[in-house]
C-alpha cells in the first residue's frame, strides 16, 4: 500500500532547486530529464533524491537497469576489478573479462551457428557498428530501418531513426542510403483491416521498394527492434519478424536485430527475437547489460563479424574491464534469479491494472506489451484515436510529485511506458500502479 507520508508534497526540494539552477547556468538545454530533482541512492527499484525524497522507479534508467539499482553482487564484482587494473585498453593489452564476456553472449544469443562478440560503448555505437560491418560483409551500401523505430542520435543511428523531434529536426543532412519501412502498428490500423492484412501490406511494401529504390541486391541490412520501444512499445506479430527474416534470407541482406533495450530479461524471456523464433545475423545489445555502466555488445555470425580488417572496428573504452565484469554479473543473475521468469509475473500484473484502467477511464485508448515491456496509450477520443500528448506530460509529472518515476514515449508522445527494474517487489509495483491510478483518477474521464 501507498505510504502516505514517504515523500515530501514538493518536488523539487530545496536541494534539487539549488542544483537546478547550477545544472541551468553550466548544461546546455539539449539533454532532457524527467524529473526535475537529482539522485542521492538508488537501491533495487527505488531512488531517494537529494532532499530524502523516495520514489518508485518504472523508468529503469530507460531501460537500463534490469538488474536494479545497485545490484550488490555487481558492485562487489567492480569493487574487485577496482583494486586490479582500471583501462589498460583492449587494442593496448587485452584482458580475460572481455573475452569471458564475448564467450558468454556468443553461448546465449539465438543460434546455434558460430559467432563472435565485439564492446562497444553505447547503443547508438552498436548500430554504428553492425551498420559497418553488414556493409564490409555484403559489399552492398543500402540499410533499412523502420517507421517509429529508436536506433541511438549519433549520425548513422540519427538517421535510422524515425522521430523528427526531438531526435532529427534540424541535423541534417543525413546518412546517405538509408531508407525507412513501414512496420505494423496494429492500435492505429485503418478501420476495416485485419491485423493479418496490416502484416501483408508491410511486407508487400517492402518487396515493391526493392523494384521501385532500391534493389535487394544493393540493400546491406535491414535493422528491426523485435518490439519497439521509443516508438510506443508496439508489438509486431511472429509472422511479420518471420516473413522479414524470410526475406533477408532470400537476398542475402544481413538481419540486425537492435535488441538494446529488449535485451537482458525484459520481455521475459533473455533477449525478444526469441519470442519471434528468429536467429538474428548480427545483434546489438546495451543498457541493461552492464547494470548501467557504460557498455554495448555487436554479436553476430562469426564469417560476417570478421568481415573488417584489424583496425577497423572498435575504439578507446569499449568494452571497459569495468563494463565488461558488469555485465558478466549481470548475465549471472539472469540466469541463477530467475529475472526473465520474473518479469512475466511482472508483466501480468502490470497488464492486468492496465485493461483495468482501459475499462475505466475514456483516455486510455490502448494498452499492450511483452513481459515486463509494458505501454498504455492516451487519446483525446476512443473513436478517432486523436493522440494526447498534452495529458501524457500532465499525467508523467504529476506521478513523480506523487514518489513514482514514469516515462513516455511514441511518435506522438501519448505513451506512457513501464520499464521497472525486474527485481522490484510485488509491494512496489503495487505501490507504483496505485500512484498511477489515482492520477489518472484526477486527470482522466471516468467511462
Amino acid at each position: 500500500m501507498r505510504k502516505k507520508d514517504a515523500i515530501k508534497p514538493v518536488i523539487p526540494g530545496p536541494k534539487a532547486s539549488e542544483l537546478l539552477e547550477r545544472k541551468v547556468n553550466n548544461v546546455p538545454r539539449g539533454p532532457f530529464n524527467t524529473a526535475s530533482t537529482f539522485a542521492a541512492k538508488g537501491k533495487g527499484a527505488i531512488l531517494t533524491d537529494v532532499d530524502g525524497n523516495r520514489f518508485i522507479d518504472f523508468a529503469g534508467a530507460i531501460g537500463s537497469l534490469n538488474a536494479g539499482h545497485c545490484p550488490p553482487a555487481v558492485v562487489e564484482a567492480l569493487k574487485k576489478q577496482l583494486d586490479n587494473y582500471l583501462h589498460p585498453c583492449f587494442h593496448v593489452m587485452m584482458y580475460e573479462p572481455y573475452i569471458e564476456l564475448a564467450e558468454k553472449l556468443n553461448k546465449i544469443t539465438p543460434g546455434e551457428h558460430y559467432k563472435k562478440t565485439f564492446f562497444l560503448n553505447s547503443g547508438a555505437e552498436a548500430v554504428e557498428n553492425a551498420v559497418k560491418i553488414a556493409r564490409k560483409y555484403t559489399g552492398r551500401k543500402a540499410v533499412i530501418s523502420f517507421d517509429r523505430g529508436f536506433h541511438g542520435r549519433t549520425y548513422m543511428a540519427m538517421s535510422l531513426t524515425s522521430k523528427v523531434k526531438p531526435y532529427k529536426y534540424e541535423f541534417g543532412p543525413f546518412v546517405g542510403e538509408t531508407y525507412k519501412m513501414m512496420y505494423p502498428y496494429y492500435f492505429r490500423k485503418p478501420e476495416g483491416m485485419t491485423n493479418e492484412e496490416v502484416d501483408q501490406e508491410c511486407i508487400r511494401r517492402l518487396e515493391t521498394f526493392f523494384l521501385s529504390e532500391v534493389s535487394a541486391e544493393e540493400t546491406a541490412a535491414i535493422i528491426v527492434e523485435p518490439v519497439q520501444g521509443e516508438g510506443g512499445f508496439v508489438v509486431p506479430s511472429k509472422s511479420f519478424i518471420q516473413k522479414v527474416k524470410e526475406i533477408c534470407e532470400k537476398y542475402g541482406i544481413v538481419f540486425i536485430a537492435d535488441e538494446i533495450q529488449t535485451g537482458f530479461g525484459r520481455t521475459g524471456r533473455m533477449f525478444a527475437s526469441e519470442h519471434f523464433d528468429v536467429v538474428p545475423d548480427i545483434m546489438t545489445m546495451s543498457k541493461s547489460i552492464g547494470a548501467g555502466l557504460p557498455i554495448s555488445a555487436v554479436t553476430g555470425r562469426a564469417e560476417i563479424m570478421d568481415a573488417p580488417g584489424v583496425g577497423e572496428i572498435g575504439g578507446t573504452y569499449g568494452g571497459s574491464p569495468l563494463g565488461c565484469v558488469a555485465a558478466l554479473k549481470v548475465i549471472e543473475m539472469m540466469e541463477t534469479e530467475g529475472l526473465p521468469e520474473r518479469a512475466r509475473e511482472i508483466g501480468a500484473m502490470v497488464m492486468e491494472a492496465f485493461h483495468r484502467f482501459k475499462d475505466k477511464f475514456e483516455e486510455v485508448g490502448d494498452v499492450r506489451g511483452i513481459g515486463a515491456m509494458n505501454a498504455m496509450e492516451l487519446v483525446v477520443d476512443k473513436k478517432l484515436k486523436e493522440p494526447n500528448k498534452e495529458l501524457t506530460h500532465e499525467i508523467i509529472q504529476v506521478c513523480i510529485q506523487k514518489g513514482l518515476i514514469i516515462m513516455g514515449a511514441g511518435l506522438y508522445g501519448n505513451v506512457l511506458r513501464v520499464l521497472s527494474p525486474l527485481v522490484i517487489k510485488d509491494e512496489e509495483l503495487e505501490e507504483g500502479l496505485e500512484i498511477l491510478e489515482s492520477v489518472l483518477d484526477v486527470l482522466c474521464t471516468r467511462k
